[in-house]
């Protein structure tokens, strides 16, 4: 086999010097459409297919890569339209720019992003996507590697430019709303409390919350309800582990006329579990979601949810992620949610 043909070879075959060849591959200037086209059949001939990426990356010092950081598994967070909302919102952004993604899930381990991972991987900056614990090891790796870093709800860190929403009045009115109702049995559906994503009654793992959406969500409710609200945790956002939640809670002694749940995707599960045993909704309980996504597949309700403004706010993170690749640090920004009635809540059962 033969030397991998070079711009340089390109260039002298088509006769012309290597900085017009450079033009045509690069598209960073004019050049004459009888020249490019003599430098575009030369390259076809020789098997020239472009300027190596690696070699592109050392000269400019930059590796055209914005990592996106989530946690659990890839399979878990491309079920979830919130996070596809997300990292499309970034990708329409970066994309122009000559960006591509790299998603870095958790591993078998760690659950989460690792340091070693982001050690090693090639990045000009880095987004926390579903992940974003305030004591997460992987902030402290970036900031000695100087790689400029946006938090999406997490974490919080003076260092980090972050978008985020109100969590926690979206929360508190989505329980005033079925206090309103009537509802004095009340209990809440989490999402993952930390990065060892348990399932079931959280017990003292509740004074540990470790991502600030969470902790915040259930802090309005409480807000509203008081300390002792009981709370189920699951490990993703999918509509089986809402189901397995609401099992837990609804075949308890003292069973809740009412869930809150942190995701729509959560009460979908909820919703179904109380209609397999036979209950009503919202007749015998009612069921809260939150983010206000479109769900034309769950047909039958109209779901009661705390709607966030989901494309506004994957659109500002992509911009923001622009910002830090030209080396500007956003503001933060945090957006305003409002209660969305649906037909899953309605007055308490007498």
């Amino acid at each position: 086999m033969g030397r991998r043909p070079t711009l340089a070879t390109v260039a002298a075959r088509a006769g012309v010097a290597p900085s017009t060849a450079s033009l045509v591959f690069s598209g960073a200037g004019p050049v004459a459409d009888a020249t490019r086209a003599r430098v575009l059949r030369a390259a076809d001939e020789m098997g020239y297919t472009g300027p190596d990426p690696r070699a592109r990356s050392l000269r400019q010092g930059r590796s055209g890569i914005v990592a996106v950081l989530i946690g659990g598994r890839m399979r878990h967070t491309f079920r979830d339209p919130v996070q596809l909302a997300l990292m499309d919102g970034i990708s329409q952004e970066i994309g122009p720019l000559g960006y591509g993604l790299l998603v870095l899930p958790g591993d078998a381990e760690h659950r989460e992003p690792s340091t070693e991972q982001v050690a090693r991987m090639q990045m000009d900056a880095a987004v926390y996507a579903t992940c974003g614990r305030d004591d997460d090891p992987v902030i402290e790796r970036l900031r000695v590697r100087g790689v400029p870093t946006l938090a999406v709800e997490g974490p919080v860190d003076p260092g980090i430019p972050l978008v985020t929403i109100a969590n926690r009045d979206g929360a508190a009115a989505a329980a005033r709303h079925v206090r309103d109702l009537g509802h004095r049995r009340v209990a809440v559906i989490t999402l993952p409390l930390g990065a060892d994503r348990c399932a079931g009654w959280p017990g003292d793992r509740l004074a540990h919350v470790s991502y600030i959406t969470v902790r915040d969500r259930i802090a309005g409710v409480r807000d509203v309800y008081g300390p002792d609200v009981p709370v189920v945790e699951t490990p993703a956002n999918l509509v089986e582990e809402g189901a397995r939640a609401a099992d837990l809670l609804l075949d308890g002694p003292d069973p809740p006329t009412a869930i809150l749940t942190q995701a729509d995707l959560l009460a979908v599960g909820a919703v179904q579990a109380a209609e397999r045993r036979g209950l009503t909704v919202p007749g015998d309980l009612s069921v809260v979601g939150f983010d206000g996504l479109d769900l034309p597949w769950f047909t039958g309700h109209r779901l009661t949810t705390v709607a966030q403004p989901l494309e506004d706010k994957s659109r500002t993170v992509g911009h923001h992620v622009a910002e830090l690749l030209a080396g500007r640090r956003p503001d933060d920004v945090t957006f305003t949610v409002a209660l969305r009635p649906g037909t899953t809540t309605g007055p308490a059962p007498s």
